[in-house]
């Protein structure tokens, strides 16, 4: 019988594929970098062929560690970066352009004009989103209106849209479907969350034809199935926007429950029940999941730079050759120096929301020294993660003691100790850091039936290690206020 779960993770800068097993532990995993563009200022792309070729190369070399073939795979669970944007024929399957990554500041300036015609309020109500770049919208239209010949092969329904999720399931099932999840579809700013619809006057507004559309889905349904892996045709029985797959991963199933994932970008959600709440502290309201009919929303954080912050620190800077110096060259300062980095690499998101915004070093002196400097982009982390939980809490009027936290960050020990510190926050690492994979391949194990119910993967939820804070709040309060000084001097109208 089969019993393993395989998970497509395709991340903003890698594409990850992993195998898991019917306790909810990982096994194997196969990871591929692969290559960023920057066109322009504030423009972020990424070759679709690289995508699609990353993910196809680490689902071969996961099956291949494993020694495991198609038939001892029971389901496929596929998780995304959010909100990045592709066109693509539907006859042939070739896209039209680079996929315009959710970092993408292009259309700040039609966003900026939206607001001042008095849209935002009305784009709030229905999908929970603000008036941003950030989403799909208007690097779908911002797509049809520059790309010579897209707006007529749309209207004449020879494209398809799709966010990162859809391009793939288009891809593995051989161009049968076109179909994505309600998580991601809430994401694209033409999704009513109340309706749980794409809306026609939203549409209308951007000028999107509704042909390009995607079929949407529960998380876990039948997305149809892929001969990619052999002889054998595997089922695909999930897939959910990277955030909200890690919420679930982290078993944060009760109202109230709060993760905080530190990935290329930092996104905090909160389980806010059945009922969505709009936000008026700049976040985000969105579907978490919707299982079997039931819809549970989440109050949402974004922020866009964090573990990107240290590869900046890496690759554009040259402070550091690899990522995990990071932590060593932070604990060899007793402190910062006074010196803050705010990572505004591709605009400040929440609770923010400026486009214009960009990065700062502050506080340099001669006696400044590199290390000062890494350690700021690490403490940013932080200082940005309290941002959102003081927005959050004066939403909700409820204060956040715990924080479950995961993604590629929280393996550095000392930036755990460092976010507690400054968000007086107990903070529980679990045993598996990669949450985004666990959460689709529990969802997918639920259909196929290695899960019993939410209740049995909530027991298998193993902490790693808890964090508290060992900073009076006094310090913590200090440090923070250092941070608002910085961030203020990037506040550019």
């Amino acid at each position: 019988m089969a019993q393993y779960i395989l998970s497509i993770d395709q991340g903003t800068t890698s594409s990850r594929s992993m195998i898991f097993d019917d306790q909810g532990r990982p096994l194997f995993s196969a990871q591929k970098e692969f290559k960023q563009h920057f066109p322009n200022d504030g423009w972020v792309e990424h070759n679709p062929d690289d995508i699609w070729s990353t993910v196809l190369e680490t689902m071969k070399q996961v099956m291949k560690k494993a020694k495991l073939s198609a038939k001892d795979i029971a389901a496929i669970g596929i998780t995304n970066q959010r909100e990045t944007a592709l066109l693509w024929d539907r006859q042939t399957g070739k896209p039209i352009y680079n996929a315009i990554v959710w970092q993408d500041r292009r259309t700040a300036d039609y966003c900026a004009d939206m607001k001042k015609q008095g849209h935002e309020d009305g784009i709030q109500e229905k999908t929970g989103l603000l008036l941003d770049p950030y989403f799909s919208a208007t690097k779908i239209k911002w797509l049809l209106d520059h790309v010579e010949g897209a707006r007529e092969k749309a209207k004449a329904g020879e494209l398809c849209f799709g966010t990162v999720d859809c391009f793939l399931l288009w891809h593995l099932t051989g161009g049968e479907v076109h179909a994505t999840d309600i998580t991601n579809a809430s994401r694209t700013m033409l999704f009513n969350i109340h309706d749980k619809g794409w809306d026609e006057a939203l549409l209308k507004l951007f000028d999107i034809p509704s042909s390009i559309l995607p079929t949407v889905k529960e998380n876990i349904d039948n997305f149809g199935k892929t001969d990619l892996l052999g002889d054998v045709t595997v089922p695909i029985y999930a897939m959910a926007g990277d955030q909200q797959a890690a919420s679930f991963g982290q078993g944060c199933f009760e109202k109230g429950m709060v993760k905080s994932t530190y990935g290329t970008g930092c996104f905090v959600l909160k389980n806010i029940g059945d009922q969505p709440m709009l936000s008026k502290q700049k976040l985000l309201t969105t579907i978490a999941w919707q299982i079997d009919g039931k819809t549970t929303y989440a109050l949402e954080g974004s922020i866009f730079v964090a573990g990107s912050a240290v590869q900046f620190m890496r690759d554009v800077l040259g402070l550091l050759e690899k990522a995990p110096q990071s932590e060593e060259m932070a604990r060899s300062v007793k402190d910062n120096a006074g010196v803050y980095f705010v990572p505004a690499l591709t605009g400040l998101g929440a609770p923010y929301w400026n486009p214009y915004a960009r990065g700062l070093i502050s506080g340099l002196t001669r006696g400044t020294k590199p290390e000062h400097i890494v350690r700021a982009s690490l403490e940013a982390q932080a200082y940005q993660t309290r941002d959102l939980f003081s927005a959050m809490e004066k939403d909700t009027n409820i204060t956040i003691d715990t924080v479950r936290v995961d993604g590629g960050l929280v393996v550095n020990n000392w930036v755990c100790q460092f976010m507690s510190d400054i968000l007086q926050t107990r903070l529980e690492r679990p045993v598996v850091h990669e949450t985004t994979a666990l959460g689709v391949a529990y969802m997918a194990g639920l259909k196929a039936g290695l899960f019993e119910s939410l209740d049995h993967i909530e027991k298998l939820w193993l902490q790693d290690r808890a964090f508290d804070a060992q900073m009076t709040t006094q310090d913590a309060d200090h440090l923070y206020d250092g941070w608002q000084h910085a961030i203020r001097r990037v506040q550019v109208a």
